[in-house]
């Protein structure tokens, strides 16, 4: 028997960075990364929530938290990700049913438009809510 054991030379597909050689990619990451600021978002109103069952005074705190310059910053860069997310998402949208009876197109446009619809008039019935 020979102890000689033949070394493999086998390919090995660098993987750091792949993303960032193509711009469709690099799109795909942004959008796929923006769910993380989603869930964090999530979590803001989950803690809200808590605040809202142990009672006035420690919702009226949290509220007070989120009046704070960090937490302003942080839903309006937020809300720029979840208008990105949307957007892109209204993008895909066609592709998930390849023959439609009319253009592609529409199908984007019409959700882009309802989500800009249902966010004014939540926009506007919480400004009246508050006041």
């Amino acid at each position: 028997m020979s102890r000689y054991k033949p070394t493999l030379k086998t390919y090995r597909r660098p993987m750091a960075g792949w993303w960032t050689k193509n711009p469709f990619y690099v799109l795909y990451m942004i959008r796929e990364g923006s769910a993380v600021l989603l869930a964090a978002y999530a979590l803001v109103l989950l803690v809200g929530l808590a605040r809202l069952a142990q009672g006035e005074a420690a919702y009226e705190a949290w509220r007070a938290a989120l009046a704070s310059p960090a937490a302003i910053a942080f839903h309006v860069v937020a809300a720029i990700v979840v208008a990105y997310h949307s957007v892109t998402w209204f993008g895909v949208m066609p592709k998930t049913a390849p023959k439609l009876p009319f253009p592609a197109r529409l199908v984007t446009i019409g959700g882009i438009a309802a989500a800009v619809v249902v966010s004014i008039a939540l926009v506007v019935v919480i400004a009246g809510a508050t006041r």
